[in-house]
């Protein structure tokens, strides 16, 4: 079996491992939802935090796809140098050929090459994959709930009332918004809130990410950017001092406009109890409507444990969409 290395220019097998990981949702996925290739190329060659990175797939026709299967490593160079995060996606037409295995191997290897001895995982809850991860001995840990926001169902005036009573609560902050990359000026305020959601749940021995201004400069928007999704973000400024108190950010690929990715939503410690997440989000959808009038549905994942944020998306109108993620950890040296 061959395991190749996509390399820069590699458009054709990026285009190949596309339709592989197209195949895969549309049996793992009961949502199923679409991703533009502009989007997954960024994501493969850059990702979302612009750590180092690897990409590797197998050659061979298989359903009429040129990719039996693909891994993408991720190696964290700031935080938790001592592991890695691989995805591995195997074609259903050619699943328990022993293609997963040999890749999951192949990412043990490279793994330790880069000096880590633990690999993280995840995968959709009750698929393939999760199977995979059980049989071959991952450990189990952070479940995430997805939720869907229908816009074509939300009753009208809801998310107007909504952003109206959290205006009431949010007495003395103010609204500012700006689309594409953090603006200058606004860096080291993004990286602060971009540190509160280290309070987020997230598994055991995973070091929290520390956040400044450079870093949000050169690694916050890398991934979106390459993958030229719109970026969208609202912000909530404390009016005495200054600080942003708040933040959330959607994601619209301009391939696939009827769709929005949630990104970070997080307030300060400091400014928690006056409405703002929900204060920042209603108003995101509004804007929303007006700058993506293609906009459908926003897609969102949420710790099961995360009841602030989840009792958030539900009053906005978000509900349940399984599966769920179910996040997985192995160490390097147990993978036969």
């Amino acid at each position: 079996m061959r395991i190749v290395q996509l390399g820069p220019a590699d458009d054709d097998a990026v285009r190949a491992c596309w339709d592989t990981r197209n195949a895969a949702r549309a049996v793992d996925d009961l949502v199923n939802r679409p991703m533009a290739l502009g989007t997954f190329t960024g994501w493969l060659r850059v990702g979302w935090s612009a750590n180092p990175s690897e990409a590797w797939y197998v050659p061979g026709e298989a359903a009429g796809a040129a990719a039996a299967g693909w891994c993408r490593l991720d190696f964290p160079d700031l935080e938790n140098r001592d592991r890695a995060f691989a995805s591995i996606v195997v074609h259903p037409a050619v699943r328990r050929r022993g293609i997963g295995r040999a890749l999951l191997r192949h990412a043990a290897a490279r793994s330790a090459a880069h000096g880590r001895s633990v690999i993280g995982s995840v995968g959709a809850i009750g698929s393939a994959g999760e199977a995979f991860a059980r049989a071959l001995g991952f450990a189990l840990g952070l479940e995430e709930d997805r939720r869907i926001l229908d816009l074509r169902t939300v009753p009208e005036g809801q998310v107007a009332r909504l952003r109206a009573e959290a205006a009431a609560k949010a007495a003395g902050y103010s609204l500012i918004r700006w689309t594409g990359p953090t603006p200058e000026e606004r860096l080291e305020q993004v990286a602060g809130l971009l540190n509160a959601m280290n309070d987020a749940p997230s598994d055991a021995g995973w070091e929290e990410d520390r956040w400044d201004a450079r870093r949000v400069r050169e690694r916050a928007d890398a991934g979106s950017v390459a993958a030229g999704q719109h970026i969208y973000s609202v912000a909530a400024l404390h009016d005495a001092s200054g600080e942003m108190a708040g933040l959330t950010q959607v994601y619209v690929a301009p391939e696939v406009p009827d769709w929005g990715d949630q990104g970070i939503t997080a307030v300060t410690r400091p400014h928690r109890g006056h409405r703002l997440g929900l204060l920042v989000k209603a108003t995101m959808i509004e804007w929303l409507a007006e700058a993506e009038p293609d906009l459908t549905r926003v897609s969102t994942d949420n710790a099961a444990s995360n009841s602030y944020m989840i009792a958030v998306n539900e009053a906005l109108g978000y509900r349940l969409a399984p599966p769920g993620l179910q996040f997985y950890q192995i160490p390097v040296a147990d993978v036969g």
